[in-house]
């Protein structure tokens, strides 16, 4: 049992460094988006709030696009190294 749980206690420290970095960066840009959208509506200017809305939709399904892409690609290689000892 103790080897088992060495094992899988090596390979969790070896995928902690494994980030995406775009995925906090589109988390930001969608927040700038719908933060500016909202300051738009709130100031009177609906067509550009609107423009905004539509942007932070595409936005954050491009952000749940990168995290769903890379969980899947880390979790194949993730899944490689494994099957490889």
């Amino acid at each position: 049992m103790g080897a088992a749980d060495a094992e899988i206690e090596e390979l969790l420290d070896r995928k902690k460094p494994v980030k995406n970095p775009l995925v906090p960066v589109g988390a930001l840009i969608t927040a700038g988006v719908l933060t500016a959208g909202l300051i738009s509506f709130r100031q009177g200017n609906s067509q550009l709030g609107q423009k905004l809305m539509r942007a932070r939709v595409v936005v954050q399904g491009a952000t749940v696009a990168l995290m769903v892409g890379s969980a899947y690609f880390y979790g194949e290689h993730f899944r490689g190294s494994k099957n490889e000892n």
